[in-house]
């Protein structure tokens, strides 16, 4: 049977169930097709949960779809068929698993929401488990010749369990915040996933209390990891916030806040803890300072066009805080849409994004995003950003768009105009030569062309990528201080 064929079997299955109550999982970041389901619904008023945060519950994506079975124009379509077949696929109780085969000739540098490849070759066995109120998943995988010189990873590995309509968990798994598709700010899946303890919303609905009502569904993710110990200040935490709310049709505010504090030499007690939080830094306790602080907004409004939807978004991020705002700022701003030509549905977006601090509006600040006078090594682990990977100083506009066809397969293009580190200067040290520092040494402009393609292939699915830039980019490290100009990866997956 066809992946269209087995949406429509998953969602009449789906549909009998009117209350959602299995613990976990989510609908991981990096599947665009997953993420044009549901913008789309949401833009067109039938699925009212947030959708700028991932992962995002299934509970949620579930109740919010039930919500909707209720209105007289319920949407039916690729859209809902696609999001019904997945949630039959990951969010039955008991177990499943997944075997994944990857390999590239280079890592690509510049990553969008739908990631490649993040070494020359992985081979990844992913088994869940899901009951009532628990669930876990265990992630091993083996990475040939990987960037950061970490060939065994647990990347994906989680243990997860309900209070109520709460979900604590502990493990490394992917997460973007933010409304853009090219970039997110302040939490990207750019860099592999911070080994974490979590606590998020199970399902995102509207507060009951009519004092709050106004709010409209809402989601609050709060995260406490680790960092690597090749670093300048080595085993530095993250702390980690996000509060999206509803409060108007298609309306989408997002809040978001990354506190890096502690390590090897550095406070990190509970006064620490507590400075940081209510922002008492940026030299104000000299060398006590609690750490570094990234702080930032983000709003996106999605319409119904017909039977179509398109959507505005912007982003704002702040390295440091001015009378009780953030200050030194980044932006994005970007629109997408969608269509339906060619026997199939489309999603586009254009963005624009400034990691210059103040540089888009105000007196260019450089060396300022994603770098700090403390923490050296920067708001990055395994030397990838973890917000935009174009990394900070740096100005891009890029124009993509996926083809989704109703038989399951999808096409991705992307245009990028990059020019990276304007000021020509970095100061990210490099303390292991074996890591490869994904940030620019010099001032260069590229143009960035990239093309996808998945399909079907021995029961499994085929991911091709292909990216090319017009010229090579130099980087700070000193043994491979290279990006190359092409990459090429393929990724089969096979469910079981």
């Amino acid at each position: 049977m066809t992946l269209k064929h087995w949406a429509l079997v998953g969602g009449a299955v789906a549909c009998l169930t009117s209350t959602f109550t299995i613990a976990a999982p989510w609908l991981e970041p990096g599947d665009a097709r997953a993420r044009y389901a549901v913008q789309k619904l949401a833009d067109r008023g039938h699925l009212q949960r947030p959708v700028t945060s991932w992962p995002i519950m299934w509970g949620s994506i579930t109740n919010g779809l039930n919500e909707a079975e209720a209105k007289p124009e319920a949407v039916t379509g690729l859209a809902r068929n696609y999001l019904e077949f997945e949630r039959a696929q990951q969010a039955s109780p008991g177990f499943r698993s997944e075997l994944e085969v990857v390999g590239t000739n280079e890592v690509a540098m510049v990553q969008g929401f739908d990631r490649g490849p993040m070494a020359e070759a992985t081979v990844k066995l992913d088994v869940q488990w899901q009951g009532q109120n628990w669930a876990f998943g265990l992630s091993p995988s083996y990475a040939h010749n990987p960037d950061d010189d970490e060939n065994v990873r647990f990347d994906g590995s989680y243990l997860a369990a309900t209070a109520g309509n709460w979900v604590f968990g502990a493990g490394a798994i992917d997460r973007w915040w933010g409304p853009g598709w090219q970039s997110s700010l302040i939490l990207s899946s750019n860099a592999r996933p911070l080994p974490s303890v979590w606590l998020n919303r199970k399902d995102a609905s509207a507060p009951e209390s009519r004092w709050l009502s106004w709010v409209g569904p809402w989601q609050f993710t709060v995260l406490a990891g680790q960092y690597e110990k090749e670093r300048k200040v080595p085993e530095a935490k993250l702390i980690g916030m996000r509060l999206n709310v509803r409060p108007l049709d298609g309306l989408e505010l997002g809040f978001s806040r990354a506190i890096m504090f502690g390590g090897e030499g550095r406070p990190e007690g509970a006064s620490t803890i507590w400075n940081a939080l209510i922002g008492k830094d940026n030299g104000q306790l000299e060398e006590n300072d609690p750490g570094n602080q990234l702080a930032g907004i983000d709003a996106r409004y999605g319409f119904a066009i017909g039977k179509q939807s398109m959507g505005l978004y912007g982003q704002m991020m702040g390295e440091d805080e001015a009378g009780a705002f953030p200050a030194r700022k980044s932006w994005l701003l970007g629109s997408d849409w969608t269509s339906e030509l060619l026997n199939g549905e489309q999603q586009w977006f254009v963005e624009y994004a400034n990691t210059l601090a103040d540089d888009f509006l105000g007196d260019a600040m450089p060396n300022i995003t994603y770098d700090h006078s403390r923490y050296n090594s920067g708001y990055r682990y395994y030397g990838r950003t973890m917000g935009a990977s174009f990394s900070g100083d740096a100005e891009a506009v890029t124009l993509g768009g996926f083809h989704f066809f109703d038989d399951g397969r999808n096409l991705s293009a992307s245009l990028s105009f990059v020019e990276f580190n304007k000021d020509g200067i970095s100061r990210t040290p490099v303390i292991d030569k074996d890591i490869k520092l994904m940030v620019p040494a010099e001032n260069a402009k590229q143009v960035i062309a990239k093309v996808g393609y998945g399909t079907e292939l021995l029961n499994g699915w085929l991911d091709l990528s292909a990216q090319f830039a017009d010229k090579k980019l130099e980087l700070v490290n000193p043994a491979d201080n290279e990006a190359g100009q092409w990459s090429v990866g393929a990724s089969w997956r096979y469910r079981f």
